[in-house]
């Protein structure tokens, strides 16, 4: 008896459930809740889940101990590794900037290269930090913010870039999602992008952003189907109109729910006088998508090699810059620009 009662147990226990695009929800296990905190800017949770300890800011996953590697290694090795190709004889990039980034995941990984001499970190919220510190230490913890490199500031990303003149060598926003009153929604728009481009340093300055969900259910068919509520398209547009080459790319991140959309964005390494002729920005770009394992690995030195990293390597690489057919379709049908005055807000 009592054990058909603890089976009956196990099959009424807690959710954890969150809604990832309209009519689609994400739901796992509630294991147990290690701490539930505000700050001035958001809800701070840290959850035991399916996907092992989770961070959820405002209702919405941030990272989960199963596949937070996979996003990190996704957002900033290829575009690190791209600005060492750039720059040729001017060496691997040494000066990084990221927005956001408050699990330090992505300083963790920046910090891997060896030739990064400069990590500027700005963040919003001071308490997220310490809760990532705490709770979720592998993500980088203090070994990360006690980093003699690293200059971590508590601010506005958006704010200190507007007001730096101090050029980098990529660029990293790892930060919330365009949702409506969220924090982060002048950080993806047309405006920005211009200035950040002026930021960058020549010829080896390289942009990356994440960039929301890359295979969410399409308008026609979500709930309600008024309107597209994915800004992956958006954010590829936007920046289009800013840099000579712009280069999408994604990765299954399950505790998101599914493909995670990544942007990167950079000018051709000898600026052209008017429009790039086709044939060089189809070189720069498929050149890299299809970079093979050996460039990959060569470009990883000892302290990132493939046998560290445990997502990120040549063959994977190839993988990210394949989209599937029906999302460069729809990719390709979106036409939408995200501009200060007109913002699109994703789910």
């Amino acid at each position: 008896m009592s054990e058909g009662i603890e089976a009956q147990r196990a099959k009424s226990g807690l959710w954890y459930t969150e809604d990832v695009s309209p009519g689609v929800k994400v739901q796992t296990t509630l294991k147990s809740i290690l701490i539930t905190t505000k700050s001035e800017f958001q809800q701070i949770d840290v959850i035991d889940t399916h996907f092992g300890r989770t961070l959820v800011t405002d209702g919405k996953t941030q990272s989960a101990q199963l596949d937070e590697f996979a996003y990190h290694e996704s957002l900033v090795h290829p575009p690190l590794l791209k600005s060492a190709l750039l720059a040729k004889d001017f060496g691997k990039p040494r000066s990084v900037f990221i927005g956001g980034g408050g699990e330090l995941a992505t300083a963790r990984e920046v910090l891997r290269h060896g030739s990064v001499e400069r990590l500027v970190m700005v963040d919003l919220d001071e308490k997220v930090i310490d809760v990532c510190k705490e709770f979720l230490p592998e993500w980088g913890g203090e070994d990360v913010a006690s980093n003699p490199r690293l200059d971590l500031v508590i601010g506005d990303a958006h704010a200190y870039l507007m007001n730096t003149s101090e050029k980098f060598d990529v660029i990293i926003m790892d930060i919330s999602d365009p949702i409506e009153a969220g924090p982060g929604i002048m950080l993806y728009t047309q405006e920005f992008y211009a200035h950040a481009k002026t930021l960058l340093n020549s010829p080896n300055g390289v942009f990356v952003t994440q960039s929301g969900c890359a295979d969410s259910i399409p308008a026609p068919f979500a709930v309600g189907g008024e309107h597209d509520t994915a800004c992956y398209g958006p954010i590829i547009n936007t920046l289009g109109t800013v840099f000579d080459c712009v280069v999408p790319y994604s990765t299954n991140i399950p505790s998101f729910g599914g493909d995670w959309g990544f942007t990167m964005a950079f000018n051709a390494p000898r600026r052209i006088e008017g429009d790039i002729p086709d044939e060089v920005r189809e070189e720069l770009i498929t050149g890299w998508t299809n970079a093979s394992n050996d460039v990959i690995d060569g470009l990883l030195d000892v302290r990132i090699g493939c046998d560290v990293l445990k997502y990120y390597d040549g063959e994977t690489h190839r993988g990210m810059f394949s989209l599937t057919k029906p999302l460069r379709t729809s990719l390709k049908e979106d036409k939408r620009i995200m501009t200060k005055d007109n913002p699109i807000f994703m789910y």
